[in-house]
């Protein structure tokens, strides 16, 4: 995976934690629901990234 994907990965988890605690703070449901999905989001994407380096790294 390159490097600017991995930022990317994880400047969106923690765009997601940003907005999860926001939405705790405020009670706002539909806040921390959507800071919840940018986690989960970038986790798939970090996860198909490594999937995909093992597959180039063992050619």
């Amino acid at each position: 995976m390159g490097t600017g994907d991995d930022m990317k990965h994880n400047m969106e988890e923690m765009k997601g934690k940003v907005k999860e605690g926001v939405g705790d703070a405020t009670d706002n449901e539909r806040l921390q629901a959507e800071g919840m999905a940018d986690q989960a989001s970038a986790k798939v994407k970090k996860a198909g990234d490594d999937i995909k380096d093992a597959f180039t790294d063992d050619r």
